[in-house]
């Protein structure tokens, strides 16, 4: 059993690793995006790119990396009693799913043409999914409760 507990575990980290790099590039795809709508040249490329990163590396990495973790906790004997920890790291996966939802919209938005936020906002939300990765990764290492 600790084996395939240690392959699931590097399974996630390497999931969550990929959906982070997503999360962390989508935004600043779409600072440059926004910031060069009147370049229309440059459009269809952004949002290639913009469709890629999300189909192929974000959505898949995501969902690997929460069906991973579900695994983990069921191996783990957490599913019958979660520490404080844990409770909390699943309340920030939460916020991170929810993220990723935001930026499907503005991908959506971009792909229409209906994109209305500044590059300033992408400089601006960019940082949430680091002080997301903060805090789940201090209550992970720490587990301060």
């Amino acid at each position: 059993m600790n084996d395939l507990y240690g392959w699931v575990k590097v399974v996630h980290v390497l999931a969550v690793i990929s959906w982070m790099a997503g999360l962390f590039y989508l935004p600043r795809l779409f600072v440059y995006h926004a910031e060069n709508e009147e370049k229309k040249d440059l459009s269809p490329i952004f949002k290639v790119m913009e469709r890629r990163l999300l189909k192929a590396i974000m959505r898949p990495s995501a969902m690997v990396a929460v069906v991973s973790g579900a695994l983990l906790i069921d191996l783990g004997g957490w599913d019958r009693a979660m520490p404080v920890w844990l409770w909390l790291k699943l309340l920030l996966v939460v916020c991170m799913l929810a993220f990723h939802g935001l930026l499907e919209v503005h991908v959506a938005r971009f792909r229409d043409d209906r994109e209305k936020k500044s590059g300033r906002y992408f400089r601006v939300i960019n940082e949430v999914p680091t002080l997301l990765l903060i805090g789940i990764v201090v209550l992970v290492i720490i587990k301060p409760f």
